[in-house]
């Protein structure tokens, strides 16, 4: 059924905004919902499928909040506004749930936010909010799924932001140095040098978050570590925020003496794809065998994304699927 609706928007300082460079946004939404939207003013006039304006109605009131709370928006804040759409109106209990990290609180995901000296991060999936306030809610996380879906970057968000404000005196980064069949024993240069390459993701995190210079200069103190797994046997990590990343080509004795490690007033992240393990000889992950160990553990949370959370390029979850399917 085809059906007609209107919008006003009385603050002309945001409608550009909203709108977009040369109506980039407008166009956006027309491409995926398959609807005409004319604007005049501050007035948009949107055609098409009912379903679908009622859809970009949503999108646009929801993009128009943002605005207002000072957040930036972009095409895909209009991608992660459709996601949250597509998610409520499929279950609409879901957003109602709170227990045990089901669900946000929000429909949107626009009022859980980490703030951190050099962006502020929201959620771009309903499974990002319910990782996002997982880790907000439990001292130990993990995050698993394919790539692209924020795992680490989310997890990195939230210990810059809990470290900025004083809520853990440390951040410990770690990753098992095992990658494609690698070892970091045929590499040039020293340890730090050897080891860099895998930690890269971490490093470039950590950049979206604070300056690099007051990460440097925090690394130096150390107050904040960057380091390959071995490097943790032996330590008590207390008062930190510990994320190992990678955690699918860990070993079972690995990643239970990483777990043991657990501190006083301290917190864990543990992320990881398990379709994308590097270990010799079929040996079972040490990922693996946490969930299958852990999962039952209550204080514990398991999140686990799938190939619809991913928000990198368009392909990329077409290529996941695709992985899938050949599997």
């Amino acid at each position: 059924m085809v059906s007609e609706q209107v919008l006003e928007f009385d603050n002309n300082d945001l409608v550009p905004l909203l709108f977009g460079e040369h109506n980039l946004h407008l166009s956006h939404l027309e491409k995926k919902l398959d609807i005409s939207i004319a604007d005049r003013g501050g007035t948009l006039t949107l055609s098409g499928d009912n379903g679908e304006v009622k859809k970009a109605k949503s999108v646009l009131n929801s993009l128009w909040d943002r605005l207002k709370k000072k957040q930036d928006i972009g095409v895909a804040e209009i991608d992660a506004a459709l996601r949250f759409f597509d998610d409520k109106k499929a279950s609409p209990t879901k957003s109602k749930k709170k227990k045990n990290g089901k669900r946000s609180s929000s429909a949107s995901g626009a009022d859980i936010i980490i703030k951190t000296q050099k962006k502020t991060i929201v959620p771009r999936s309903p499974n990002q909010a319910v990782y996002m306030k997982a880790i907000a809610d439990h001292e130990m996380v993990f995050g698993m799924g394919p790539a692209g879906t924020g795992k680490t970057y989310l997890a990195v968000a939230m210990a810059a932001s809990m470290f900025l404000e004083g809520k853990v005196e440390r951040l410990i980064f770690c990753r098992p140095a095992v990658e494609a069949g690698e070892r970091i024993g045929f590499l040039p240069g020293g340890m730090q040098e050897k080891v860099d390459p895998y930690l890269r993701p971490i490093y470039d995190a950590m950049q979206d978050m604070m300056p690099w210079d007051l990460v440097a200069k925090k690394m130096e103190s150390g107050e904040i570590e960057v380091a390959p797994l071995g490097f943790m046997r032996g330590r008590t990590l207390s008062n930190a925020f510990v994320i190992l990343d990678e955690a699918q080509n860990t070993t079972a004795t690995q990643m239970k003496m990483l777990l043991t490690r657990m501190g006083e007033a301290s917190r864990m992240v543990v992320t990881g794809d398990l379709s994308q393990t590097d270990l010799p000889n079929h040996e079972k992950s040490g990922l693996r065998d946490a969930r299958d160990t852990l999962e039952h553990v209550p204080e514990i949370k398991f999140m686990n994304f799938a190939k619809e959370d991913v928000i990198r390029h368009p392909l990329v979850s077409k290529i996941v699927q695709a992985y899938d399917e050949k599997s």
